[in-house]
């Protein structure tokens, strides 16, 4: 089968690359190494988790283990290999994992290079209406007694984790399994089709010229290189979409405990204000993530505050109105004065939000513009998208990174198809299953995304009402939350 496939073209392998080198040595005999195009099967541009979890899966599988494959990415992946932060300091760029997600990351072995004690499930989440206060509450039936620490096994919504600690495991793992190339700190200058000589035609290879000399020619050529993707410019893709005129604030913060329920069952916060959705997300031990969507202005506000203020504020935003919290926005300082006070005139159940903040780690507040994107299409002749630079989402629903890893699983898929029956990997017909897999149901969920965030950016009207009236409704009928719990889960939807 070995040799079939390799007659068939289904991969370049070693020796052909060999022949095809010294072929085109001899129709340019003034080339230098340097300048020498090498040949891949696949080149992968971004070295983010989309682009680390695709060439992970491709060379854990028997399958497409042989395929000749490259990474590009602009960055020195000697210090994300090794990352690392103490106990009591987490990273504020987080994700929320599906078990889906880590379904996929076992499968390919790279779940257990992550460091596993920085991980933290959580197994029950709360969310309600800012304005009129209608919750819904999501969990898999844990009841409100504290349980015995292997009940909550198989009842995990998510897994927080620091991104930094998805990509430091993803690049111990391909380590482990070796056979890429490698050529990190090198930036893509252009990209353009392959030459063609008197025995060579690679007119139809996308050819990538790095900032370091070398020149990558490939069968299949992917874009894991983000929201202002290159590889996507290249193909002439275009990826429609908006800007929120919102940004996203983000912080490590230290709570007042290890949460109402303990450390066995962690309880994830979100609660939508007119101007945004606050999210507060566990990590391990008193340590929460925070993510707030809020207005530019607002943003900007909040990065400017004293440690203590910005603690108050954050505290406000869990637990006093709107309005309050829109007076507090316009002072310079003294918020955590402000907060002592309204505090004591707002009515609230304290164990129906988070435990309160009492500090914020240095140097962990930042921000980041909130935009939806969506490419025309995620493949072009020799050429996959996968990740942002396929979508951009709101991450109120916390699902871009799932769906990236959701992209890549489908586009090994696609490629293990590919090679087993002896299909060119390149060709826009072996790359119709990824596309159709997963463009309708990446659409579906960046379309309710961005409804949910323009449906409660209303903070008066009719609207108001019905959805607090809807809340309440999906509340209450136990087989509609479970759907969107498993959807949360990253379990697959059949569309038709």
């Amino acid at each position: 089968m070995d040799a079939l496939v390799r007659s068939r073209g289904a991969y370049v392998c070693r020796s052909c690359t060999r022949s095809l080198r010294r072929q085109w040595l001899r129709g340019h005999s003034y080339s230098t190494a340097a300048t020498t195009p090498d040949i891949y099967d696949v080149v992968c541009v971004g070295g983010g988790p989309a682009g680390l979890s695709l060439l992970t899966a491709l060379r854990a599988n028997p399958v497409t283990s042989h395929l000749r494959v490259a990474l590009v990415e602009a960055q020195d992946l000697a210090k994300v290999r090794s990352w690392t932060l103490p106990p009591d300091r987490f990273s504020n760029r987080c994700s929320s994992l599906t078990p889906a997600s880590v379904r996929f990351l076992e499968s390919i072995g790279a779940w257990n290079h992550l460091a596993r004690d920085r991980v933290q499930p959580y197994h029950e989440m709360q969310v309600w209406d800012g304005v009129t206060g209608a919750r819904i509450e999501f969990d898999w039936g844990l009841g409100s007694a504290p349980p015995a620490r292997h009940a909550v096994e198989g009842t995990t919504i998510a897994y927080m984790n620091e991104n930094l600690n998805l990509t430091s495991g993803l690049l111990k793992r391909l380590d482990e399994l070796g056979g890429v190339a490698v050529f990190d700190g090198a930036k893509v200058e252009a990209i353009t089709y392959g030459p063609e000589t008197e025995e060579l035609d690679l007119r139809q290879w996308p050819l990538v010229h790095l900032s370091s000399g070398n020149q990558l020619c490939a069968r299949l050529l992917v874009g894991a290189d983000g929201a202002n993707s290159p590889v996507r410019s290249f193909a002439g893709i275009s990826a429609p979409g908006w800007d929120y005129d919102r940004h996203g604030v983000v912080a490590t913060l230290e709570m007042e405990g290890d949460g109402w329920r303990g450390d066995q069952i962690k309880i994830a916060y979100q609660r939508f204000l007119p101007t945004g959705p606050v999210a507060m997300l566990p990590m391990p031990g008193r340590f929460s993530t925070l993510v707030w969507s809020t207005t530019p202005a607002n943003a900007a506000v909040l990065k400017s505050l004293s440690r203590k203020d910005f603690v108050a504020m954050v505290n406000a935003a869990f637990r006093l109105s709107p309005v309050d919290l829109a007076y507090m926005h316009t002072q310079e300082a003294g918020q955590a004065d402000e907060y002592s006070w309204r505090i004591q005139h707002t009515p609230h159940d304290p164990r129906a939000v988070p435990q309160e903040v009492v500090a914020v780690q240095e140097g962990t507040v930042a921000s980041f513009p909130l935009r939806l994107r969506h490419a025309d299409t995620y493949i072009a002749e020799r050429v996959a998208l996968v990740g942002d630079a396929a979508h951009t989402v709101h991450p109120l629903a916390g699902q871009g990174l799932n769906q990236g890893q959701g992209d890549v699983q489908s586009l090994a898929k696609t490629i293990e198809y590919a090679v087993t029956h002896g299909q060119d990997i390149g060709v826009t017909m072996s790359l119709e299953p990824y596309l159709s897999e997963r463009y309708a149901a990446n659409h579906v969920l960046l379309g309710v995304c961005d409804k949910l965030h323009k449906l409660y950016s209303a903070s008066s009207g009719p609207l108001v009402p019905l959805r607090s009236v809807g809340l309440s409704a999906v509340n209450a009928l136990t087989p509609l939350k479970s759907f969107l719990m498993n959807r949360a889960a990253g379990n697959p939807l059949k569309l038709f």
